[in-house]
Parts: C-alpha cells; structure tokens; sequence
C-alpha cells in the first residue's frame, strides 16, 4: 500500500459519508492507520478492528454501515466472517481487501455478498475513490427506502395514517421536531399513537440509525425504575450479581422515549432533570458520573401544568422536557379520518387472514357515530373483533362490539324522529330480524352473536311470525 502522502491527504468531506459508520478490519496496524485517516477525511465515523471477533463485538454493539474487511485475518476465513458479518449486519456494506494472489476470493466474496473489493497494495487515491462509491451508494439506498415510505404513506406521515386537518399539522411539526435534537413532550389521550409519533420524530432525523429506546414509565416498579434508566454496578444491592448498562447509556447517540412521563415518581424526576441539563448520569451503586449524549423524547396523558400546580411533577423537569410541544387530536376530534383507518387496518387483517375485507355501510356509519374513548388503539381492536366474529367478506354493524352497534341503532331510532317512543320490544325484533338477514339467514350464528340461546331465538322468531 502506498501510504507515503497520507497525511498530505486532505479532501473535502462527502456530504453522503456524514454520519456514517465504517469499520476497518485488519490486523496490520499501519493499515488500519492509513484507512482511519483517509475515511474520517472524507466524512465517515471510523472505527477499528484488528480480528474477526473483534468486528463481531463491535457489530453486536454498534450501528454500522460500511465494513472493510481483509480478507486474510488470523484464525478466522474471510468468506466465514463475511457470512457472520451479513448475518449481524444484513444492510451494511462489505468492503473486501486482498492481495494480487487472492483476487479469485474477492470474486467469491462478491458473489457471497461483498460489495466490492480493493487489492493490496492500493493507492490512497483508489481506496477515496472506492469509500466515494459506497458512500453515494448507501445515500441512493437510504432516498430508494425513503421514497418508497412516502409512497406507502400517502394516507399520512410514516407510519400514522389520517389526513385530517389537524393531522396535517401534526406532520409538519414532526418534521421541524425531527431536526433539532432538544426534548420533545408529546401529549395525547391513551390510545392516540404517541410512541408512533416518538418513532416518527426519530426515524425522520438524522439519529435514525442510532438506537430508538422506549421506556413505559407507567409499567415499571417504581423501585426499579433508577435502575433501569441508570443502570447498575455489582452488587449494588441484593440480587445485583453483576453490572448492568441502563437504558439511558444504551441509547448512546440515539433516542430514549419515556411513555407516560407523568407517572414518574418526584424523587426519580430530580435525577432525570439533572441526567437532561448535565448530560452525564451516575449508576445505582457507583461514585463515577458518565457522559451520555441521548436524545429525550417524553409523553404524558395527564395535564401536567395541573401535576405541577399539584405538586407531583416538578415545575423545573416540566419546563425542561417542554422545549417542544407536540399534541395529538383524539379520534372523535377527526372522524373523517375514520374511514381511512378503517380501511387501512382492514387492508392490513385481510393480508393476516388471507381474506379481503370491507365494512357494511350501517357498520360505517356505527364507527363514525362512536365517540372512541380508547381512539385508534380502540378502533383497530373493534376491527380485529369484527374480522375474527365474521366469516364473510363485508364486517356487518352486529360484528362490531355491543357498545358500538348499540350507538348506531339509538341513531338510526332518533333518525326517525325523535319525539318517537320504540318499545324496547320493536327494537328487539328489529334487532333479531336484521341479524339473520345480515348473516343470511344462519341463525345459530345469529343466536351465538346476539348473545341469547338458540330455543329463545326460534320462541321469538314464533311470536313474529316468521318462519323458525
């Protein structure tokens, strides 16, 4: 290798290669140095390997996207380490290095799923020249995925669907959100997706190849939760038989999303709040501080202006976490958004069942008289009832649950008009008549949905004349 204007070397840095992470695995040191140097140059986070079990450690810890990879290391074949290397890391590049003699294991190499190849010795000139090629590569890739988001996510923005007005504002302040890298506080109702906009705010930025780590507050021990944010050392306390990274350190360069914020014990706040202004956190048992550099992305269902009026969420952590505020409108706030979902989610049940699906004109319009209290969580568990009570292709409003269907009938009564009185039992009849007709006259099924025996539905059906 040529290495003699190495450090001469100095082009401008590749607007494609920012952010990216390249590992260098050769177990010659000058090698390595002369590789490290011209790949930072040009804009790559480098790191380094000097074995194959080295590369494996570094993959299992480490976002990485270009690997260059020697293809003589010691004790290990270089054609095995590219198969444990594609396996840990399916979209990372490999970049092979050989010499003139083993050309022919490049070749292999390539056709096991290398990208490319450099042989030894090479110019600092053809390895920028290669680094230039996979960097604009993995750029082509990453706007190819992009563009296929977009298109799949034309009902909405990633993967939130509905295209109501105020989810059209939603979307434009997660894209600003996704830019900056200060604490965003999400608030919505349960059930309103803000651990998809959290996903979103992340994916859309430029950590998204770094972790994305969410936390239920809501969900842990109380007397767990320190440990698991800041992790431990060992023997801490009792059962701490050796240590343990907290969540905040996994997170290292990426996002940590703490799901109702809220149920946050005060005490456990106060180190938050001091984890957020001095970027560093102490482990359950240690005196040493660590550096961290995390993205903090929270979200509450609780009026936290009232839980600081209350005293049980500190005013200085509230104002902390609301650098940006994010709100997501509740279902009943953008009904016409109902449809969409629907469709959307029975799109995706009729691949899981293997059956396509539609919904019944009086089971829509069931949905969109229905107030949602649990929104989309709640809508999309009303359709999974549905498809796995019906048979059929189209959802009828009897397969949607009682509280449901039971809104669409008091619509339907006051549609007649409302100064009218329907005897309890003319709504029984109607209801029993319209199931069997709905479900093609399959009245033991009618009888199972309607929730009555099957005696009592031929005893009604005798009182109204029809035929049993």
């Amino acid at each position: 290798m040529t290495s003699a204007t190495a450090h001469a070397f100095n082009p401008p840095q590749l607007e494609a290669a920012n952010l990216l992470n390249l590992v260098i695995v050769d177990d010659e040191r000058a090698v390595r140095d002369v590789c490290r140097e011209v790949a930072r140059s040009l804009g790559f986070n480098t790191m380094v390997a000097e074995s194959a079990e080295h590369t494996y450690r570094l993959l299992d810890s480490q976002a990485v996207d270009v690997v260059l990879l020697d293809l003589k290391l010691p004790g290990a074949g270089g054609i095995e380490a590219l198969h444990k290397i594609k396996q840990r890391r399916p979209d990372a590049e490999v970049v092979v290095v050989t010499g003139y003699a083993t050309v022919q294991s490049a070749v292999q190499a390539m056709k096991n799923g290398a990208y490319d190849y450099v042989t030894k010795p090479f110019t600092i000139d053809e390895l920028k020249l290669l680094l230039e090629r996979v960097a604009a590569h993995l750029k082509l890739k990453t706007e190819n995925r992009m563009l296929r988001e977009k298109i799949k996510s034309k009902l909405g923005f990633g993967s939130i669907v509905g295209r109501a007005p105020e989810m059209e504002k939603l979307y434009r302040m997660i894209a600003k959100a996704a830019l900056s890298n200060h604490p965003v506080l999400i608030l919505g109702e349960s059930g309103t997706g803000k651990e998809m906009v959290a996903r979103s705010i992340h994916f859309s930025g430029p950590y998204r190849d770094k972790p994305f780590i969410p936390v239920d507050c809501g969900s842990l021990v109380p007397t767990l939760i320190e440990s698991e944010l800041f992790g431990y050392v060992k023997g801490a306390f009792t059962g701490a038989v050796q240590a343990k990274e907290g969540l905040l350190a996994m997170a290292e360069g990426g996002t940590v999303f703490l799901d109702e914020i809220g149920e946050l014990p005060v005490d456990l706040q106060a180190k938050l709040l001091r984890a957020i202004q001095e970027k560093e956190i102490r482990q359950v048992g240690s005196t040493k501080r660590t550096n961290i550099n995390v993205r903090i992305l929270a979200a509450t269902n609780r009026d936290l202006e009232t839980a600081v009026a209350q005293g049980t969420f500190r005013r200085d952590l509230y104002f902390r976490l609301n650098v940006l505020n994010l709100r997501i409108p509740a279902l009943r706030e953008r009904r016409q958004d109902i449809p969409v979902l629907a469709g959307y989610f029975l799109e995706r049940m009729g691949r899981d069942f293997e059956r396509e699906r539609t919904l019944s004109d009086d089971a829509m319009k069931a949905l969109l008289a229905y107030d949602w209290p649990g929104n989309v969580r709640e809508l999309e568990n009303c359709l999974q009832r549905a498809c796995a009570m019906n048979s059929g292709p189209e959802v009828q409003v009897l397969d949607l649950p009682n509280a449901i269907h039971g809104v669409n009938i008091h619509a339907a009564s006051e549609g007649e008009g409302s100064s009218k009185i329907v005897p309890i039992s003319e709504m029984e009849k109607k209801t029993i008549l319209n199931t069997i007709t709905q479900l093609n006259g399959d009245k033991l099924l009618a009888a199972r949905l309607l929730g009555i025996g099957k005696t009592t539905l031929y005893r009604k059906l005798k009182e109204y004349g029809s035929p049993a």
